[in-house]
């Protein structure tokens, strides 16, 4: 266990000027409060947090930072309590032991629901103040060191848990070394058949390879130095276990098909010397080509910054190289803890400058953004592993801004990468100067033009096509908003003819005082959920006016022939019953019994003052709508039924299910068929034949529901007697007359005792 001495002088080693007395008050308070407490391995408790110090330590972390390492347990698991901490250490460090306390309560494996909440809690700390993350990390690094000591099923969910968002967290943190350990630890626990397999053909390769790591780093140093790089320094490593797995899986391949287990790192003094490291290297060795990355022109997300080459080196070794300053190596391994602000120990206020100095840190600004832009935490947890897990390309915008995108990115995801608005109205794209499809993959290096249109509005179907977070969610909230203002405008018809029938006038503001006895937050969605069918017209006329009393009152608006902007569905027109003289035929789209006005109050009528539907046109596939089981065809009288949370059904007038409905006037559309000729779509129609049971009866029926053009789409037959079998087809047709002509030369067929069309 590490004594306070020991504490301190790591501090002092890098940080000469760090407060002493801070350090040693935190580890006497820490002391202190975990007394006698054990872990489960048997160690005193003290020894976690001193561990986790000592972990920040090595990242060279300020005072402050390793006094909430040292603290970060206390509040939840000793008797301190944040108003003491805050006195005796500041609140700066009480706020940053809190926030840890509250993060240990987090199960980020449980139920999805529950594990994305979490997930955004998490964020949401981290974004405070990026050190909660550190201290984190490392406490959860330590944890995993130590994870044998814990029952078999709390290891599973503690390395999965760790698999799934710590390690690729340190990975986006830019903390490589770190991701690489919490992985390998995560494998073994996750995968202990497939860990074991592969360290034994790793120590049996390093066994059979002895010294061949120290005889390349010798040919390579010697090179450097022959060559002038005279501070040049190598050094080569095997790769860990999960990283060899990893490979094997993703490319297929087995362990004697990998090449390149051994990775080497050549070190220099500038960013030119990098340059030049790498002409000597490939001069004397031999390229393995398309295995070239430059990552100091175009850094990761994360600030990584290095050259990656594959050659074939000393002994025909396939050699993967990296080539960085000590600088970019100091980031490679830690991330943005190696930023100098840190060093400097400036705490509290560091937020703003870490963003402006750290990619990765303002990669997490941009993730806790997100959470405006899902709908609930699932998205959010699905967009923020999307973003964790995926690789990266680089693309340019025409004035040569850099865009780093998940592989696999469309432009779609480049637009709205760039700006949601500017994704909302995409129509095309160039890519490198040519017009290329929307659903193109774009590339390292590409430069995307974004083509828009100011009346575009999102496809839906596009959220299958882009991978980033960002995009999928603004294609959601573009289509919510799409469909939401469809049923707005159904529903205020709706209002509006139903406030007229009880002589009243309807307007938004006469909602605001009455939404949350409609349990609702915002006017439009109170009328939105109208449109939906979700809340009865009546219920809000009774709202706004309590002491209203259910009078047939007969009020004769001005003709408005005011159309909704919906697309059409499948050549119908959706109607609401107005009272005027209208010009359509007779008895289309009625309830045979009464004409209904919207809201559902059945209005006296005469033929002199006949209603007339009003239209509203259509729909396309995001507003509800649908036909009814039994399906209806052009040429049926029809009527719209508003059911919760559906929609509208369409029911032909003779369905016996509308009977159930005779009770709720509210729920009437009046609805009728407009017909394009261009519009060429079949209707669903379903049709019951009892036929002799004799061979080639089926055969005669299908034979003639194909010689009139009807596809037969669902066919049933049960055996009703010795000599009859009933048969049930589910049809598409073009229309009624088509329909009525099926059903009247089945009946003249010898096969065939009754044919007759089946509404329910």
């Amino acid at each position: 266990m590490m004594r306070q001495y020991e504490l301190v002088e790591r501090v002092q080693k890098y940080k000469p000027d760090a407060n002493e007395a801070l350090l040693n008050k935190a580890y006497v308070y820490a002391m202190q409060k975990h007394g006698q407490q054990k872990r489960a391995s048997g160690d005193p408790y003290i020894s976690h947090p001193l561990e986790v110090a000592a972990i920040l330590t090595e990242m060279h972390l300020d005072e402050s930072t390793i006094a909430v390492a040292l603290l970060h347990d206390t509040i939840e698991d000793t008797t301190a309590t944040r108003a003491e901490i805050d006195e005796l250490f500041g609140e700066d460090i009480g706020r940053l032991v809190e926030g840890l306390t509250k993060l240990k309560k987090l199960d980020l494996v449980s139920k999805k629901a529950k594990q994305a909440e979490n997930l955004r809690k998490l964020l949401l700390a981290i974004s405070d103040d990026v050190r909660v993350l550190l201290v984190k990390l490392a406490d959860r690094l330590h944890n995993m060191r130590t994870l044998e000591h814990m029952r078999p099923d709390k290891r599973a969910r503690i390395s999965e848990e760790t698999m799934e968002i710590y390690a690729p967290l340190a990975g986006r943190m830019g903390m490589q070394d770190m991701r690489d350990e919490l992985e390998d630890l995560s494998f073994r626990y996750i995968n202990p058949e497939a860990y074991e397999t592969v360290t034994k053909r790793l120590e049996e390769l390093s066994r059979r390879n002895e010294g061949l790591i120290k005889k390349i780093e010798d040919e390579l140093s010697d090179l450097l130095v022959a060559n002038g790089l005279l501070q040049a320094s190598v050094k080569g490593r095997q790769k860990k276990p999960y990283s060899v797995f990893r490979k094997m899986q993703s490319k297929s391949l087995s362990f004697e098909q990998l090449s390149d287990v051994y990775g080497f790192r050549i070190l220099v003094d500038g960013v030119a010397s990098c340059y030049r490291a790498l002409g000597i290297v490939h001069t004397r060795w031999r390229v393995v080509p398309g295995r070239f990355k430059d990552y100091i022109s175009t850094p990761k997300q994360n600030d990584y910054r290095s050259l990656h080459t594959t050659i074939v080196g000393p002994s025909r070794q396939r050699i993967e190289l990296q080539i960085r300053t000590r600088r970019m190596h100091e980031i490679a391994e830690y991330g943005i803890a190696a930023h100098a602000l840190y060093k400097d120990g400036e705490g509290g206020g560091e937020g703003d400058l870490l963003s402006r100095e750290s990619n990765a840190y303002s990669w997490l600004r941009h993730t806790i953004e997100a959470l405006a832009e899902a709908n609930n935490p699932e998205e959010f947890l699905e967009h923020t592993k999307l973003e964790l897990f995926q690789d990266q390309v680089f693309c340019f915008t025409p004035k040569g801004k850099l865009i780093a995108l998940p592989r696999g990115a469309t432009p779609i995801d480049f637009a709205y990468a760039v700006h949601t608005n500017i994704g909302d109205t995409t129509v095309g794209a160039k890519i490198n100067g040519r017009i290329m499809p929307l659903v193109t993959r774009l590339n390292n290096g590409d430069e995307v033009e974004i083509i828009r249109s100011g009346v575009q509005v999102p496809p839906a179907a596009w959220e299958e096509i882009v991978v980033t977070g960002k995009a999928r969610a603004a294609i959601r909230r573009a289509t919510r908003m799409a469909i939401r203002k469809q049923y707005s405008g159904l529903g205020f018809r709706i209002l509006e003819r139903t406030f007229e029938r009880a002589g009243k006038t309807f307007s938004r503001e006469v909602l605001k005082p009455v939404l949350h006895r409609l349990g609702h937050k915002d006017v439009e969605d109170a009328i939105a959920a109208v449109g939906r069918g979700e809340v009865s017209s009546l219920d809000v006329l009774r709202a706004v006016f309590p002491d209203y009393q259910d009078e047939r009152v007969t009020v004769k608006p001005a003709m408005d022939e005011g159309w909704f902007n919906m697309r059409s569905a499948s050549g119908m027109m959706f109607k609401l019953p107005q009272v005027g003289k209208g010009d359509g035929k007779k008895g289309e789209g009625k309830k045979p019994d009464a004409s209904l006005a919207a809201g559902g109050l059945p209005a006296a009528t005469s033929p002199e003052d006949e209603q007339d539907p009003l239209p509203i046109r259509g729909l396309a596939g995001n507003l509800e709508v649908h036909f009814a089981a039994a399906g209806a065809v052009p040429g049926d009288r029809i009527v719209g039924i508003m059911e919760d949370g559906k929609g509208i059904i369409i029911y032909p007038i003779q369905a016996s299910a509308l009977q159930k409905y005779d009770d709720e006037p509210e729920r009437w559309i009046d609805v009728r068929w407009d017909l394009d000729e261009a519009n060429k779509s079949r209707f669903h129609a379903r049709i019951l034949i009892n036929a002799i049971n004799e061979p080639g009866t089926l055969a005669k029926v299908a034979q003639l529901i194909a010689g009139l053009d009807i596809n037969i789409r669902v066919l049933s037959m049960v055996r009703v007697a010795a000599d009859f079998t009933e048969m049930a087809f589910d049809l598409d047709v073009w229309d009624l007359r088509q329909l009525n002509q099926l059903l009247s030369q089945l009946k003249e067929l010898d096969c065939v005792a009754t044919a007759k069309r089946i509404y329910d």
